[in-house]
């Protein structure tokens, strides 16, 4: 089997979406100031496509693929797996990477994968000349070339570390947490890792501590060991069998962990499934005095663990063996926008100001109200819009009257232009939304945007101190009609009974009514010459909306002429009719009704 796991070309596959430890990953690439990024493409069973990510401050695609075996063929040159797959799967999945020619190294990450399978994996690999790392593994990396995962920890502790560039010394263990620790530790106290591997903490392993270790004794460019066994198990003795057949000629320095079982009156059990006091040979102590008498330089305690590492580290200094590094400069990794930002180092104008509404918190609110409390006070839909369209909290009656207003234009019939519409796109087939969506670009000018103008208009005529009479002569002279007067079909003596309601709600409930009773006037007028050009349903709701902001404590002058400017009225009609036209969908559906032609006999051809 080749020795060699990893260089500074490696690439990998992900299997798993894992988007922090693949980023993770390539913000390594970046510090060891990699050529390519090492992660070559995800296998996402769920979903093929591309993964974002960054390969310092370059924004990369990454191809995902549904399998592996679709992976190896598009990218032959991929030689590791970093398998995230769940105990539950993890056994197939690294079955089928087994079975690629193009992968010879695995690191199953996953905790709980059964032991008999465990050892299936293993004689599959030793079998197939590959290398299998874990499982219950945090992986390993090689400083300055390669990151498995989340290795080394935080990017603070792997500059700290010296991560970002290859040192001399070999390091392996069964924990991945103590890993992290153990390559700060190297590297305060020797030129750094060279590579370090954690074969994780099950009670079978793929690979044993021996196995790194001897690899690590045939590669060049690795000085001296570095290893930290457990209680529990017997694997240290096949170092210890090493040591004696002279197998392992590099100084090692080792630890085994846990001594302080002795002092507990029954067996115990540590974080890894491997850990466990058991039998007198089994023990860190004992483990720890047959390395010591095989010939490893093992310190009194773990505390003595760094002295050890120093002390063979400047004798290898003494004899030549190493050479003292010259520091490269640590490159600076492009800051995430979202850190950068959380941290206040940076500022950024906002792309997007809003100052109605905010669901940042346990819930939103609408200016400022949290919606529970409107809940509470029993609220309705025109407080809602009140809130978020006139950022104020208006009167009961206020709120009402928006209620009737959308009560009012919730519906007009099949004919007008926008169920038509509506009806039309239905019956062609379109779904929901796009039939609403149809039916609501009729609104405009001739088809409930009369709201908005009969109301500016009105406004315009009864500020400006003309009389109704000479507010409609005005109209007359500009060879415009009057917005909101007139109706097909309603006159003086056939009235709108939607508009008699608005009247008498309004009379009732309203503080004073002045621009209703100029538009009263108008309508006095124009209905002298015809008896149909009476104040419609789009006028009358225009003018009293006047009067209802008007007469409000709450909005000021500046605020009335603003709300008015912006076309609220326009925006009530909206979301009344829009009622009536999701009405007019589901009934067309309800009816599957079949796709609408235009009678002929109803089209003039010229």
């Amino acid at each position: 089997m080749n020795s060699i796991l990893f260089d500074e070309t490696t690439t990998a596959f992900v299997y798993g979406l894992q988007a922090n430890p693949i980023q993770r990953m390539l913000d390594f690439d970046f510090l060891s100031r990699r050529k390519i990024p090492s992660v070559t493409a995800v296998i996402n069973p769920s979903a093929s496509g591309i993964h974002q990510a960054f390969f310092g401050s370059r924004e990369i695609f990454i191809p995902m693929y549904r399998t592996i075996t679709e992976a190896c063929k598009k990218h032959p040159p991929v030689s590791v797996l970093v398998n995230f797959a769940s105990f539950r799967s993890a056994f197939e999945t690294t079955q089928e990477a087994l079975n690629q020619k193009t992968l010879r190294t695995i690191i199953i990450i996953a905790e709980g994968v059964p032991e008999r399978q465990t050892r299936e994996l293993a004689a599959q690999a030793k079998k197939d000349g590959k290398w299998l790392i874990g499982p219950a593994t945090v992986g390993g990396m090689l400083a300055g070339g390669f990151r498995i995962g989340n290795t080394g920890g935080s990017l603070d502790n792997i500059i700290a570390s010296r991560l970002y560039r290859p040192g001399s010394v070999g390091f392996v263990s069964k924990s991945g947490g103590m890993s992290n620790e153990m390559f700060n530790v190297i590297a305060r106290n020797s030129n750094g890792i060279y590579e370090g591997i954690a074969i994780g903490g099950d009670k079978f392993p793929c690979t044993s501590l021996l196995d790194h270790l001897l690899r690590f004794e045939q590669n060049p460019r690795i000085s001296m060991l570095v290893a930290l066994g457990e209680l529990g198990g017997e694997d240290e003795y096949d170092i210890v069998d090493a040591l004696q057949q002279k197998k392992i000629s590099k100084p090692l320095v080792i630890w085994v962990t846990g001594t302080c079982a002795s002092v507990f009156p029954s067996e115990v059990q540590f974080g890894h499934a491997g850990a466990k006091s058991g039998a007198r040979k089994e023990s860190a102590e004992a483990k720890n005095e047959a390395l010591r008498k095989a010939g490893a330089m093992v310190p009194s305690s773990f505390d003595g663990l760094p002295n050890a590492i120093s002390q063979t580290y400047e004798k290898l200094l003494k004899m030549g063996q190493v050479k003292k590094m010259v520091e490269p400069p640590v490159p600076a990794l492009p800051i995430d926008f979202k850190t950068a930002l959380a941290e206040g180092k940076i500022r950024k104008p906002a792309g997007i100001v809003s100052s109605i509404s905010d669901d940042r918190g346990n819930e939103v609110t609408y200016n400022k109200v949290p919606l529970s409390k409107l809940f509470e006070e029993d609220a309705s839909i025109g407080d809602v819009i009140s809130l978020l369209w006139l950022k104020k909290r208006l009167p009961k009656y206020a709120s009402r009257y928006i209620e009737l207003v959308l009560m009012t234009v919730a519906d007009h019939g099949p004919a007008v232009s926008g169920a038509h519409n509506a009806i039309v796109a239905s019956r062609a087939g379109k779904d929901l939304v796009s039939s609403l969506a149809s039916g609501m670009l009729t609104i405009g000018p001739r088809f409930g945007g009369a709201i908005d103008d009969a109301a500016r208009y009105f406004k315009m005529g009864k500020e400006s101190g003309m009389t109704p009479r000479e507010f409609v002569n005005d109209m007359k002279r500009k060879g415009m009609l009057i917005p909101g007067i007139g109706h097909r079909i309603k006159s003086v003596q056939n009235p709108d009974a939607r508009v008699e309601l608005l009247k008498a709600y309004a009379k009732k409930h309203f503080p004073k009514t002045d621009y209703l009773d100029f538009a009263l006037e108008v309508e006095k007028i124009t209905t002298s010459k015809r008896n149909n050009l009476i104040l419609n349903v789009d006028g009358s709701i225009g003018v009293m909306f006047l009067d209802l902001l008007s007469s409000c404590p709450e909005i000021s002058p500046d605020e009335f002429e603003e709300a008015i400017d912006l076309g609220i009225l326009n925006g009530l009609f909206v979301i009344g009719r829009s009622i009536g036209m999701v009405g007019h969908v589901i009934d067309q559906k309800r009816l599957k009704q079949r796709l609408y032609r235009h009678p002929f006999d109803d089209i003039l051809y010229v």
